[in-house]
């Protein structure tokens, strides 16, 4: 057998056991996904025409009026921020990110703040808090917007301590304020796709290289057509002209004063054959056997819980749905460090120094818990994590 590419590259192969994660290369790709892929590789075609098409699908699947494919839901929010700050003024968009005479605050209520809002401070952003580690009430969001106001922001997936995203919508909008929702990681379920643009957001991003199992480097973003217009141009190849661009239309009809010129999003633009293939893939998914997959991953987090038993400083439980409600299954982990000799980030450490290497959800193990999620396990994997486990602990 001829050695795969990684293996020609010195590279050791991983065992997902944390999900669909970047940091160990997203998700797998369906065969159907690399072969549009493939075939897009074979020709050329304007950029603004691909995403068009793009627009079409994204926005019949979601139920929103437009979309766009991005370079993932990081590079999504950051055009989503930089659309609401600029909207259809060229000016401010070619000015991005310095905001100065423009509306450039975005509000996060405070159990919301988390390391990806840094992708609406690359817009120029200034992020206003408000409420509590525990709770948002009402009147703190709506007498927090003002005439600086640009956005309010809303993390999807965080239960239901503060301000649900149908309120924060209807006080927004009061205001005439879009709202802007992560939801990179809020697949499953599949209802999703619709649920945001269904509650009231007006920009919403996605990522496609977890559950949907698009390219890794791929998201997209989708909501109000004039907004997901902006973020359009705000990404692609401006090296355009007034008299041939192709979207000249929009300045004999009073929308564009002109084009931009290569703005803020041009460092994320994206390529044909990731336009086609999150696109690809995420038709397939509206396709899937979710009740299926399922069943598979609830079969292999409990192989994972059965091998373990009766390991000395070991305690396995199946778990689901996990944290915050996700219809995902989980193996925890509980690893108590005066028996097992070790503490679970030595067990973690372990795990990724063999060949393959298993990467496993490392948040909660200065806790002691090891998390194991099925969602990118192979079969015959979660034999493999137990019998490395058992290794390492010596059982």
């Amino acid at each position: 057998m001829s050695a795969s590419i990684y293996q020609t590259l010195g590279v050791r192969r991983v065992i997902n056991g944390r999900s669909y994660s970047t940091k160990v290369g997203g998700s797998l790709m369906a065969p159907e996904v690399l072969r549009a892929m493939q075939e897009a590789a074979e020709s050329f075609v304007r950029i603004e025409d691909l995403q068009e098409a793009a627009s079409k699908v994204i926005a019949e699947i979601t139920g929103a009026e437009a979309g766009i494919v991005t370079s993932g839901a990081s590079a999504a929010l950051t055009l989503a921020m930089a659309a609401c700050i600029a909207r259809l003024d060229v000016a401010k968009m070619n000015a991005l990110p310095d905001t100065q005479g423009s509306r450039n605050q975005v509000i996060i209520q405070r159990l919301h703040r988390n390391d990806y809002d840094h992708a609406l401070r690359v817009a120029g952003a200034e992020i206003i808090e408000v409420g509590f580690n525990y709770a948002t009430f009402p009147y703190e969001l709506d007498q927090a917007i003002n005439e600086k106001t640009a956005a309010v922001f809303f993390l999807a997936g965080l239960g239901k301590k503060a301000l649900p995203l149908a309120s924060v919508a209807e006080i927004a909008h009061r205001h005439a304020v879009p709202v802007i929702v992560d939801a990179a990681a809020e697949l499953p379920p599949q209802e999703n796709l619709r649920k945001f643009i269904s509650e009231g957001a007006d920009l919403v991003a996605f990522s496609g290289g977890k559950h949907i199992q698009g390219p890794q480097s791929s998201g997209f973003l989708c909501g109000k057509k004039d907004l997901i217009l902006s973020a359009n141009l705000q990404q692609q190849d401006m090296d355009v002209f007034p008299e041939t661009w192709s979207y000249r239309g929009l300045m004999d009809q009073g929308i564009l004063a002109g084009p931009p010129h290569h703005a803020l999003g041009r460092g994320f633009k994206v390529g044909k054959e990731e336009i086609v293939g999150l696109v690809t893939a995420l038709q397939l998914y509206c396709k899937r056997d979710f009740e299926g997959e399922l069943r598979v991953w609830k079969e292999r987090i409990q192989q994972i819980v059965d091998g373990l038993k009766r390991v000395n400083g070991l305690q396995a439980a199946h778990v689901f749905p996990t944290n915050g409600g996700r219809p995902v299954p989980a193996a925890q982990i509980e690893i108590d460090k005066a028996i097992a000799g070790m503490s679970a980030q030595d067990v973690i450490n372990q795990l990724q120094m063999g060949n393959p290497i298993i990467s496993v959800y490392e948040s909660l193990a200065s806790n002691g818990t090891v998390m194991i999620f099925p969602e990118a396990l192979k079969s015959g994997e979660p034999e493999i994590i137990v019998r490395r486990l058992r290794e390492i602990l010596g059982t």
